[in-house]
């Protein structure tokens, strides 16, 4: 299970956020504790007033909002009841069992996962200190509900969750809702520090975002277009305004993300280089379809920008896992464009160099076979004894055989002897 908290200064936008993904079938409301009522019944304004009304009672705090994210792997399988069960208890432990919160069962992704929306002001006006309540409180929860639960742990890069979220389908589901959805979710999830960086991402989803012609008014205010993808990379649809978005996606908002990203990014940079390493020290050749298929089993996309040439010129790490992105360029030499593309070359050339080989060995094979023909005996001349005996007749074939020669009985001869006597 991997846990995630942000605090943010608008309780509205968290509400927004999860109700967008109810309207459109991605998530469904579960769980509703501190509230009176039944869930099914209750409207937007409901929610919304029922943590207004504890905000209200301390308006100096401005960061009064916790969006929090429990993030399963996908062979971990819930029903409705477990996950409310595993929702109060995580509450619990982080010293958040009193707040009001709802909990959203989120389904626009490969693993299960919910969503908490809730405030750190009481109902006395006295705020909860939300400062290292990750390390202090998220994380050995985190840990006790893994073991009670059986769930798979989160250590190392153990759970299988894919890239997260679902890419858009022009026509599955209504535009607008799709791509504020992986919009809000990459904004906010992924640490990136440029724009072709964020846009990088957006493509893996078949979202992209668009500056517009330089000169324009969009452009100047830097303002964005985001439109859905079809399976040949083109832009389809009517396009969607960043200021249509809740979170205001504009390229100006973004830039405020970049210097928090080089910050958020910095942990998980050395262990990018070394998962990389150890694919080039386990295969000598290595092509860039096996490059791309074995980072992409720990959860690492690459993409390879390439002239009209078909020259790469660069390339960026985006770690799902970590939520990151990289350039070749912010890792090393050895990890840029350049440095793949010599490598690829390499395995290419050793490539054709072993199928010459091969051929050659055929070759030689088969003339061997021709100069050296095995050795066989001659065969005798034909002698036609069969055809001879065959031609004779049964008299000449047939055997003669003598006479059985009679013995006088000695019984005669007695008598002849008793007669010459007498």
């Amino acid at each position: 299970m991997v846990a995630k908290i942000e605090s943010g200064k608008s309780i509205r936008g968290i509400l927004y956020y999860n109700e967008d993904k109810v309207a459109i079938l991605d998530a469904r409301l579960i769980m509703a504790s501190g509230f009176a009522g039944d869930i099914e019944k209750m409207n937007f304004s409901q929610k919304l007033n029922r943590f207004k009304h504890l905000t209200d009672l301390n308006a100096a705090v401005k960061t009064n909002a916790l969006h929090i994210s429990l993030n399963f792997d996908a062979s971990d399988k819930f029903n409705n009841e477990k996950l409310q069960q595993i929702a109060s208890e995580y509450m619990e432990r982080i010293g958040f069992g009193d707040q009001p919160f709802l909990v959203y069962r989120h389904e626009d992704s490969a693993h299960p996962h919910i969503h908490i929306a809730t405030t750190n002001i009481q109902k006395d006006g006295q705020r909860i200190d939300v400062h290292g309540i990750g390390y202090r409180l998220s994380e050995p929860a985190r840990k006790e509900i893994e073991i009670k639960y059986g769930l798979v742990r989160a250590e190392g890069r153990e759970m299988k969750q894919g890239r997260g979220l679902r890419p858009a389908i022009y026509g599955d589901k209504p535009t607008k809702q799709q791509i504020a959805g992986i919009v809000t979710g990459v904004m906010r999830q992924y640490h990136y520090t440029s724009f072709e960086q964020y846009n990088a991402i957006l493509e893996l989803f078949n979202i992209k975002a668009d500056r517009g012609a330089e000169g324009t008014r969009m452009f100047e205010n830097k303002g964005l277009l985001y439109s859905i993808l079809d399976h040949k990379g083109k832009q389809i649809g009517i396009p969607v305004k960043a200021s249509q978005i809740y979170y205001k996606p504009t390229l100006g908002n973004l830039e405020k993300r970049f210097e928090a990203g080089k910050k958020k990014r910095e942990p998980h940079k050395q262990e990018m280089k070394e998962l990389i390493d150890h694919l080039f020290f386990r295969f000598r050749y290595l092509s860039e379809a096996r490059f791309r298929e074995e980072l992409l089993k720990d959860r690492i996309d690459v993409v390879f920008r390439s002239s009209e040439k078909g020259q790469l010129y660069g390339v960026t790490y985006i770690d799902h896992a970590n939520k990151t992105v990289f350039n070749g360029s912010d890792l090393g030499k050895v990890y840029s464009a350049r440095a793949l593309s010599l490598r690829f070359e390499k395995a290419q050339d050793n490539l054709s160099l072993s199928q010459d080989k091969t051929k050659l060995s055929w070759k030689q094979d088969a003339e061997s076979l021709q100069i050296h023909q095995p050795t066989c005996l001659k065969l005798p001349d034909r002698t036609g004894f069969l055809e001879t005996l065959m031609a004779q007749t049964q008299a000449e074939r047939s055997f003669k055989v003598p006479k059985r020669r009679k013995k006088r009985k000695k019984g005669r001869i007695i008598d002849q002897d008793q007669q010459l006597t007498l």
